[in-house]
């Protein structure tokens, strides 16, 4: 794992970080950014698909853990709720 320091710096309104050579992402990369406590993680988007992909699961994450262990009793349906129709 690569191990660096950087300063911050002013860039118009906004705070701003120069990525150290190896550290990169290649000019135009989309980079998804995340704060945790007092870690700033980005991670580079391959593509919207993928995006979605680790949304969603980190909102069945989330939903999971807001349930937790309590198990969620499901409705039963009546499979009869249409009567039978002759000549549908």
């Amino acid at each position: 794992m690569l191990t660096t320091t950087a300063r911050t710096f002013k860039s118009g309104n906004s705070e701003a970080v120069r990525l150290p050579k190896g550290f990169g992402f290649g000019p135009g990369a989309q980079v998804q950014i995340e704060r945790d406590g007092n870690r700033v993680v980005l991670t580079l988007l391959d593509d919207e698909a993928e995006r979605w992909r680790r949304d969603a699961a980190r909102l069945a994450e989330d939903l999971r853990a807001a349930r937790g262990a309590d198990e969620i009793e499901r409705e039963v349906r009546d499979t009869d709720w249409w009567p039978e129709r002759a000549g549908l």
